[in-house]
Parts: C-alpha cells; sequence; structure tokens
C-alpha cells in the first residue's frame, strides 16, 4: 500500500517510517520542513491542502507537543494544530474522486479526562477539561471523512528509546531524584513504542477496525508502581515522592500528571491484536537494558 503519513519526523513517525518501509509499504512522508528528506520516502509539504493523489490509506500524526508549559498561546497551538490540521486534511480526502481506503487519525486518551478507578474503554464517554474538549473535537473533524474508513487512535503515554515519556524521566531516575507524584495512586496508562507501531498498521490492514481505538497496553498501572518499575529497571531508589503543590509552575499541563486514567484496549483485543509488551516490567527491560 502506499501510505500517506504526517508527522513523519517525530518521535512516533520516524519509527512508523521505518516499520512501514520494511513491511514493503510505500511512504509518503509530509512535514512542513520543504528541505527535509527521509530515506525511501517520498516527501510532500504539509500545506493547508495537503496532496493526497495516489495514497491508498493516510496516518496523520501531525500536531504539537503537549509537553512543556500550557500557556494560552501553548493551548491555542495544541488545538488548532489539531483540530485545523485534522480539517484541512479530511477536506482534501472529501474532495477527491477516489479518496483514500482508510484515515488513521491521531488521538489521545485524554479525551476520557480525569476518571479515578473506573475501567475506560472505546466505548466510554468523554470526560471534561482542556485536552478532552479538544480531543473530542479533532475526533469529530476526523470522522468528517465521509467516504473513507476512519480510526481514531487514541493514544497513551508511549514509551520508546531516546524519546517519549522515558526522554525527560530516565535521566531524572538515574540520579536517583525520581519517585511518585502525589499520592501515586493514579492510574498510568502506557504503551511501548513498538506496539504503538505495530497497532498503528494493523489499524490500517484490518478492515473491520474503525472509530475508536485505544493505543494502550492491556495492563495499566498506578504512578507509584510506574515509578518502582521504572526505578527498579535502572537500578536506582525512588523514593522521593513530588507533592501535588510543587507542579503549579506547570500550569494546566499538572493534571495530566495528577490525573488518573484507567484505559483498556478493548476494540485491539477483541480483534486479535497481539501485544509483545503487555506488561510494564518487561517493557521497560527492553527499552532500558
Amino acid at each position: 500500500m502506499i501510505l500517506a503519513i504526517t508527522g513523519a519526523s517525530g518521535f512516533i513517525g520516524q519509527r512508523l517510517v521505518d516499520v512501514a518501509l520494511r513491511r514493503g509499504h510505500e511512504v509518503v512522508a509530509f512535514t512542513r520542513n520543504t528541505s527535509l528528506q527521509i530515506p525511501g520516502c517520498e516527501m510532500r509539504p504539509w500545506t493547508a491542502t495537503p496532496n493526497l493523489a495516489g495514497c491508498d490509506a493516510v496516518i496523520h500524526l501531525a500536531g504539537e507537543s503537549v509537553m512543556g508549559l500550557w500557556t494560552t498561546a501553548k493551548k491555542r497551538r495544541i488545538a488548532d494544530s489539531r483540530i485545523l490540521g485534522t480539517r484541512a486534511l479530511v477536506a482534501a480526502i472529501n474532495s477527491m474522486a477516489h479518496p483514500p481506503e482508510v484515515l488513521v487519525s491521531g488521538s489521545a486518551i485524554g479525551f476520557y479526562g480525569n476518571r479515578g478507578e473506573e475501567k475506560l474503554t472505546e466505548s466510554s464517554p468523554p470526560g471534561s477539561g482542556f485536552l478532552a474538549d479538544t480531543s473530542l473535537a479533532w475526533e469529530r473533524e476526523a470522522l468528517k471523512a465521509s467516504a473513507t474508513r476512519v480510526v481514531l487512535l487514541r493514544t497513551s503515554l508511549v514509551l520508546g528509546h531516546n524519546g517519549g515519556a522515558l526522554g525527560p524521566l530516565a535521566p531524572l531516575f538515574r540520579t536517583g531524584l525520581g519517585g511518585p507524584i502525589s499520592t501515586g495512586r493514579q492510574w498510568m496508562s502506557w504503551i511501548h513504542l513498538e506496539d504503538h507501531i505495530r497497532l498503528t498498521l494493523f489499524a490500517v490492514e484490518n478492515l473491520d477496525v474503525r472509530g475508536p481505538l485505544n493505543a494502550s497496553a492491556p495492563w495499566p498501572v498506578r504512578n507509584e508502581e510506574f515509578t518502582r518499575t521504572l526505578a527498579a529497571s535502572l537500578r536506582r531508589p525512588a523514593f522521593l515522592r513530588v507533592p501535588a503543590w510543587a507542579l503549579r509552575p506547570l500550569g494546566d499541563f499538572r493534571h495530566e500528571l495528577l490525573d488518573s486514567k484507567r484505559v483498556l484496549p478493548e476494540v485491539a483485543s477483541t480483534q486479535g491484536f497481539g501485544f509483545q509488551f503487555p506488561e510494564l516490567g518487561p517493557a521497560l527491560r527492553n527499552l532500558l537494558g
């Protein structure tokens, strides 16, 4: 298949391109950096009217990173890059005489908001808050692709080599300064990068997958267990607890560290997708050696 991938130069996008090419797919990579070249890919500019001619599938990953201080301008970039970017992509799809067969559109488990002990599946209703509202609007834009199968890839905390959540966390824990956040009782949902890539391509290739798809490992953990397991993988202590008040300088982003999301990949399991890394310990050992 010919896969169009937006966000192809990002942390997830780079690995997705590599795996897709190894599987024999052709890749059309979209980027705002017109001087960028990705080996093995046809490069096209990411514009307000993206050219999707000849593409069999679209994987839409482009968007402003949610990491960092959420100023008013930052929140506007987070929302606009997702909502307006998806709107432009869908308009391009709907204008085509022969549109792509499938659109796998990135979303996030932020859709569910802070839900405490509740087990969250794809059929759970949206929550409240900035990311929940943004994710809901983002998904609604994707679902306007009228003649194309649409998959809404709700991504959890992605763990990978030299990037994702482990990028800032691993160096901190190596110094022995890591530890639980607040009570440590909040649920954290996560996924190994390789499983995320495999699930994304599974969504492209499996015609029965449509609508919301939780990109989350089947065994979420509490924050306290996550920090303890990460510290053990690095052979470091993790006894320093970060109080909730210490996160106030992060503004609204602190809620993403304090909120509880116990997300389960019900659709992936029902459709027969097999996770290589369903449990946190083996996933971290694989990534951190």
